[in-house]
């Protein structure tokens, strides 16, 4: 499965973005995000009461002098961001002319390279059936070499239940959790929403669509596949039916657009049709999910 080779000069124009999320963290190595814990870095969070023990290098004499009580400075510990990753592989994802699986691939790619160009760790997973194969935890610029090997082994076959999948492994700590999925799901996508929202994560929510899916030229009479299933509607593709189409398609997306609200989410669609650059320096920009440095 083709994605981004390191070298391309599509790695180089990110170097001038940055993920937008605040993330306040309580686990993690050391990093650039401002931890909830307290620390030694060099940014004040408050005072507190001396106590036996104490490194007396943090007095603060100051105060000593105003209140005749010994205070120690306290000060905001820097943690790394942990970010998770997840990536539908089902059959459905490797549909279209311009393949939606390669779109979430390349997106998986681009949001793992920010990361891990800002410090942080990075999790990629890819969720099929009821379950997930869980990616390694990785930082550095040299982890990228590795995350791209990942992703080009992985393989779109098969259904998968998304919330099952989501809630078949412990996530342990505060941090981002990226599914990219065409949420065409016939169960439940709460239940998986919840359980990350329970977990502290912060949810962002890309759909990735085809154009076919989006604007459908089809004519005539056709039987329809459901590549997952192998089960087989028989419809005669008319304007009518194409307006049924999109309204149902609307539905299920502001169905999602209010779990993701319920949820503090952000949602984002992309049509695995578009320029990657566009989607990247446009759609996802133009979502406050990235912003330029």
């Amino acid at each position: 499965m083709p994605v981004l080779e390191l070298e391309d000069n599509f790695f180089r124009q990110l170097n001038s973005l940055k993920l937008s999320l605040n993330l306040r963290l309580n686990q993690g190595m050391s990093g650039q995000r401002k931890s909830s814990q307290k620390g030694s870095s060099v940014e004040f969070s408050d005072f507190r009461e001396y106590m036996l023990g104490d490194d007396l290098r943090r007095i603060d004499w100051n105060a000593y002098g105003r209140f005749d009580k010994l205070y120690i400075k306290e000060f905001m510990e820097e943690k790394e961001g942990l970010y998770r990753i997840f990536i539908d592989t089902s059959k459905s994802m490797d549909f279209g002319e311009n393949k939606k699986s390669v779109m979430a691939l390349k997106l998986a790619a681009a949001l793992s390279y920010l990361v891990l160009g800002n410090l942080d760790r990075v999790y990629v997973n890819s969720l099929k059936e009821d379950s997930m194969t869980l990616g390694k935890g990785l930082s550095g610029r040299n982890a990228m070499k590795r995350i791209l090997a990942e992703l080009n082994n992985i393989e779109f076959d098969g259904k998968t239940s998304l919330s099952k999948s989501i809630m078949s492994a412990p996530i342990r700590g505060k941090g981002c959790s990226i599914l990219i999925s065409d949420f065409m799901d016939k169960e439940s996508l709460e239940d998986g929403l919840k359980y990350l929202a329970y977990a502290k994560q912060q949810i962002v929510l890309i759909e990735v669509l085809s154009a076919e899916e989006l604007e459908p030229a089809f004519e005539g009479a056709l039987n329809l596949i459901d590549v997952e299933t192998d089960d087989v509607v028989k419809v005669s593709m008319n304007r009518k039916v194409i307006e049924s189409y999109k309204e149902r398609l609307d539905e299920h997306q502001k169905m999602i657009a209010r779990l993701a609200k319920k949820y503090m989410a952000n949602y984002v669609t992309v049509n695995s049709a578009d320029d990657f650059s566009r989607v990247i320096f446009d759609t996802l920009l133009s979502t406050g999910l990235l912003f330029k440095k």
